[in-house]
């Protein structure tokens, strides 16, 4: 009998153990993991089949690789993963009912038979106990009162109430249309995220990882708690081509955490720092996370549009986190890297700078208005080439031939894309490398390990896929129901007296919700429920979004549960409490940014500001980015207790004060907030101790 393999946590939200499970077992969901990206491969570049299909194949292949790898990992005996590949073919077929009768479906629409019900309930008690094994209870709870709203919520008093609806118009509704398990979120997940998790899986192989960590301690390794600045740097770099946090800590964290520990930082603070660096992933263009784009599905708008309405807050957010713990290492005196120890960043660049292009390639095709399928399957194919044709170069001895094979590569693709750049001639490109890359020495290795990255993509998308299947029971329940519309109506009520109001109501309910779920409901649910009425009261519709997405992300760094800070904790050997604690505080700054690109629409690059009649668009981008930049400085100084010298209770306080006149929007709250401001940094300025220098930051 083969023994269990030993996992960190009671369930697999942060990820499976390495590798697929034991003996043959392993080659069986490394096999279909294969496939999966195979298939998804195919979507990506072909997309020949009809959405409802791909929708169905890739909820199947999430429910077959779940329930597998679980019996993989967790069964104490074959029997026991039999039962679980057994369980997990079952939902594939369920899965695949979706292509095997289509037509007959959509023939057939609003009148189920009695073979359409038993595998729609099959669906949707596979979905559930999927997402239970792997992420925990507390999202299949949350989605179960909803589907218990949807079935007994007529016999609740008014308002709560609906008309009523009967067992098979819940199934058809949840199982086979477009606004239950096969809705936005699972199309997205089918798509586009699939898509980039490969990409960056792809740019990690090629050696991005070492590129930022390089670049990071060159350019910040020296200065005042330079580990604790690279950290802050390497995540965000590592956002851009990631968008995961988890993935983010439990990667670069590796490195950087007990890099900032050997340097004096406490072990909460360095795990809070990673942790905080790493959930900005999420937010920092160009890949960002899953939730942009269903964002940008939802709101039916460009994903480039998302991007840039990103980019000044996901920079504030990390420009804060900087800040923090330069104040912390001045708190405490820490100081930089020994010169011998840091590598040069202009010698990694110029080393690895081919490494960029790919990423380059992803964002100007993003902002020429290509779809991101599209541009994250010709970065794909670029990042693929770049490994390959680097393999292939590593056996010239002569630097020219590295040149010529170069530049006879560019100039094939270009004469293969004379009328544009197609799938088909770039898919034979990669092809001819990968035949010629097999034949070369170490080029099977590096095949091999291409190989392995599309197993381990399959693996990485299975969380986001389940989390994006399961609330589509929340989608499909509001959709039908009509409930979102009581919590916007009380959302409004409370904004007629008080915008704040509704945005602190709208900021409560996004973290306690992702206290207990991720990422991607979190912001599902509120979106659903908050954004509408927001924009009612004025605010704009993506500003409304992006609210409930910070804050959704924000939750995962809040205690209790501080997904962020449990994936920390054991690369940092502290409690994951108090390293929650410690990251809420680094973070205390990123938990204003919303309501200062709020009341402030210029932050994210869009009309509406108070200030544009005043000063003209450009003229109020920079005055808001100013006075976010000082709000946020504000809100550092408070929560750490130092600028030139450690703060005095009173001098926090009138701290915290000038930021909140600078977050809200009053009679003179904006001067209030300045004044205050420059009185309490030229106040901290004389108090310095006399051998103070300023460090750079």
């Amino acid at each position: 009998m083969e023994t269990p393999v030993k996992v960190e946590f009671d369930n697999f939200e942060h990820g499976f153990p390495e590798g697929f499970g034991p003996g043959r077992w392993g080659y069986l969901a490394y096999g279909i993991g294969l496939a999966f990206a195979v298939f998804q491969l195919y979507v990506a570049a072909f997309n020949y089949l009809p959405s409802q299909v791909v929708r169905g194949v890739h909820v199947g292949f999430l429910l077959l690789l779940t329930f597998g790898l679980i019996g993989n990992f967790t069964a104490k005996s074959d029997a026991g993963r039999i039962v679980g590949w057994a369980i997990g073919a079952i939902g594939f077929l369920c899965g695949l009912y979706q292509w095997i009768f289509y037509a007959d479906l959509i023939a057939r629409d609003g009148d189920p038979t009695r073979a359409d019900l038993v595998v729609g309930t099959l669906l949707a008690v596979l979905i559930f106990e999927g997402t239970r094994r792997l992420m925990g209870l507390a999202l299949p709870l949350m989605c179960g009162v909803c589907l218990l709203y949807w079935f007994f919520g007529q016999y609740l008093p008014a308002p709560l109430n609906h008309r009523g609806y009967d067992f098979d118009q819940i199934i058809t509704h949840l199982s086979f249309g477009t606004e239950g398990f096969y809705g936005v979120p699972i199309y997205v997940s089918a798509t586009y995220i699939f898509l980039f998790i490969l990409f960056g899986s792809f740019l990690e192989h090629a050696g991005m990882i070492q590129l930022f960590t390089d670049v990071s301690l060159g350019l910040f390794g020296r200065t005042r708690g330079g580990p604790a600045k690279v950290a802050v740097f390497a995540s965000g770099m590592m956002g851009t081509i990631s968008g995961s946090g988890v993935a983010n800590v439990v990667t670069v964290g590796q490195f950087t955490i007990p890099l900032m520990i050997r340097f004096g930082y406490r072990r909460a603070f360095a795990a809070g720092v990673e942790a905080t660096a790493s959930m900005g992933g999420q937010i920092m263009p160009p890949v960002m996370g899953a939730v942009a784009f269903i964002m940008a599905e939802t709101l039916g708008v460009d994903y480039s549009v998302i991007v840039k309405a990103a980019v000044i807050p996901a920079i504030l957010y990390f420009a804060s986190a900087f800040w923090m713990v330069h104040l912390e290492a001045g708190k405490h005196g820490l100081t930089g890297m020994k010169p011998s120890e840091i590598p040069s960043a202009w010698n990694a660049l110029v080393a690895r700078w081919y490494l960029v292009l790919p990423l380059a390639a992803l964002v100007y095709m993003l902002f020429e208005g290509f779809t991101p399928l599209y541009a994250g399957s010709m970065g794909l194919a670029l990042t693929v080439a770049l490994i390959l044709g680097t393999s292939i170069t590593m056996g010239f001895s002569n630097q020219v031939l590295r040149y010529v094979f170069w530049i006879g590569l560019a100039l094939v693709v270009g004469a293969l894309s004379r009328n544009g750049l197609q799938i088909v001639p770039v898919a034979s490109v990669v092809l001819a490398l990968v035949v010629i890359t097999g034949f070369v020495r170490g080029g099977m290795g590096t095949l091999h390990a291409c190989r392995d990255s599309l197993a381990e993509s399959a693996k990485s998308a299975l969380t986001v896929g389940m989390a994006c299947a399961i609330v589509g029971v929340i989608i499909g329940m509001m959709t039908q129901t009509g409930v979102g519309s009581i919590f916007g109506s009380w959302v409004i009520g409370l904004g007629k007296t008080s915008l704040f109001a509704a945005l602190i109501m709208t900021m409560l309910l996004s973290i306690l919700l992702g206290t207990g779920i991720p990422t991607i409901p979190t912001y599902i649910i509120t979106a659903a429920l908050a954004a509408p009425a927001l924009a009612k009261l004025g605010v704009p519709l993506i500003a409304s979004h992006m609210f409930a997405f910070y804050y959704g992300i924000m939750a995962d760094l809040s205690p209790p549960v501080a997904l962020a800070a449990l994936a920390a904790a054991p690369i940092a050997k502290e409690n994951p409490d108090k390293i929650g604690w410690e990251a809420m505080r680094i973070a205390l700054a990123g938990y204003v940014i919303p309501f200062l690109f709020v009341y402030s629409p210029a932050l994210m690059l869009q009309p509406g500001d108070p200030m544009e009649a005043h000063l003209g668009f450009a003229g109020a981008v920079a005055y808001a980015g100013v006075k976010a930049l000082v709000a946020i400085a504000l809100f550092g100084m408070v929560a750490i207790g130092f600028l030139f010298t450690r703060m005095t209770v009173v001098e926090r306080l009138l701290a915290f004060i000038a930021s909140v006149c600078l977050l809200g929007e009053f009679p003179y709250s904006d001067v209030v907030g300045f004044v205050l401001a420059v009185a309490i940094v030229a106040w901290q300025w004389r108090q310095r101790p006399p051998s103070a220098v300023v460090a750079s930051a």
